[in-house]
Parts: structure tokens; sequence; C-alpha cells
């Protein structure tokens, strides 16, 4: 039997709260267990130590391990999208008191880097053609959210 894979996220405090707001965004998702805290932990206040959640079927745990590290940009989830509205819907929701990065980067309002991804923009800055995806590349740049429409014109060639 192959081992599982499971991300690990550490928060300070609040990882119920994120796995709240998380299992709340994404479709087939839930909490699958808390486990209390001994209060023999780096993090004596909280009565969560660990939250285990599913995002659409991927297993997460979510530990309140204190203050001693904090997320970056060095690793991301990535959403990919099939729609416009979905790339706004998930791009609101998880922009809620966190902030807008370059060319779908975001971060949430835990740090916790998103990049919220179109599957068409995959399609287009991977163009067997060199100047397609180039297009698409440089309209992306310019981009926080992406805009799928906008991202097609300019790699058709559209001035923007």
């Amino acid at each position: 039997m192959a081992p599982t894979i499971t991300p690990c996220l550490w928060f300070d405090t609040q990882a119920e709260e994120a796995a709240e707001l998380y299992t709340s965004i994404f479709p087939n998702s839930r909490i699958v267990q808390r486990v209390a805290n001994t209060k023999a932990t780096p993090s004596p206040d909280v009565e969560v130590l660990v939250v285990v959640f599913e995002l659409d079927g991927q297993r997460f745990v979510g530990l309140n391990g204190g203050p001693l590290f904090t997320f970056n940009e060095a690793i991301s989830l990535q959403i990919e999208c099939e729609t416009q509205e979905e790339v706004d819907a998930y791009w609101a929701r998880l922009t809620d008191g966190g902030e807008e990065g370059p060319c779908g980067w975001l971060k949430d309002r835990f740090g916790l880097s998103w990049q919220v991804t179109p599957r068409r923009l995959t399609e287009l800055t991977g163009d067997e053609d060199p100047e397609v995806a180039r297009r698409a590349t440089e309209a992306m740049m310019t981009m926080k959210k992406i805009d799928i429409a906008a991202i097609e014109q300019a790699a058709a060639g559209a001035a923007a």
C-alpha cells in the first residue's frame, strides 16, 4: 500500500478557524477531527491543538503550533478553475481579510498563499506557438486576479 501524503499547515492559534473557513469555501469539504490540546505544548492557550480537514477530498492537518513559524510564498495551494465565475468566487472569499498578489496569487487572512489559476491560463501560457504563450504570459504578468477573457484576447494578439 502506498503511503498517504498529507500537508500539515502550521498556524499560531487559528487552525480551527482556518479549517472552518476553508471547508465553507470548497465543495465536498469537511472537518474530520479535532484533537484537544493537552496544554503540554508550545500553544497552551488554545483548546484545539490539531484539526484534520478535507478540501474536496484532499486531507490537510492544521496545527496550532504557536508563533515560531509563519507562512511565506515558498509554498502555496493552487486552485484550478474552469470559469471566470469560479476564479471570482475563490478570489473574493480568500482575499477577504487577506491581500491580493501578482499573477493570480493571494494571501488569505491567515497568511497562507494561494494561486487561483484558470485552466485556460495554463493552456495558453503552455501553447505550442511560442508567440501565443509569450503574449498570454505577458498579459498575466500585469494582473492580480486573472481575467480569462483578457488573457485570451492577448494570446490572440488583440491589443489590451
